[in-house]
């Protein structure tokens, strides 16, 4: 259990780390786009493709790890008022839901995975890229999510703070 829990965390962490390398990516392949067009010359297709994949893929590699660190979005305004023990069963609550979404998104993913192989889908917008290369990300990354929320609905850690303001 300690090596599958092991492989699991670096899975996690390599994934936030090729979103974050996305993140960098962006910034160059943006600011290469601007120079390239402010010297008169048109930036190859394969920079609008790679900035869009990229998008994509950071988004969906890089909300697992945000989860587990509780790095999402959210308003304290009710959770501040709550007491500790309604705290925990609302927080709670909200992480079941969570993880429920996830896997029912993980699940329709993986039916868009499947239906993509089964016709051989290809987005040909500049290049010709199977689709499944695409998609293959929604059903890893949210069962990867509904794990994470799964960790605050039975784990000693909440969802929620329940304090409010903002922390630096």
């Amino acid at each position: 259990m300690h090596y599958a829990s092991r492989a699991y965390r670096l899975l996690l962490n390599g994934m936030a780390l090729v979103a974050a390398t996305m993140l960098v990516w962006l910034m160059i392949a943006i600011v290469l786009s601007v120079v390239i067009r402010n010297l008169g010359l048109q930036p190859s297709a394969w920079f609008f493709l790679s900035t869009e994949y990229a998008m994509f893929y950071l988004t969906l590699l890089g909300a697992p790890w945000l989860v587990r660190h509780k790095g999402h979005v959210h308003i304290e305004l009710l959770t501040s008022l709550l007491p500790p023990s309604a705290l925990q069963v609302l927080s709670r609550l909200v992480a079941l839901l969570c993880m429920a979404v996830c896997v029912v998104l993980a699940w329709k993913g993986y039916d868009l995975v499947s239906m993509n192989l089964a016709r051989n889908d290809y987005d040909v917008r500049a290049f010709f890229v199977p689709k499944w290369i695409l998609t293959v990300a929604y059903p890893v990354c949210f069962i990867m999510m509904a794990i994470e929320f799964a960790r605050f609905v039975v784990g000693r850690d909440i969802l929620h703070s329940g304090e409010a303001g903002i922390k630096e």
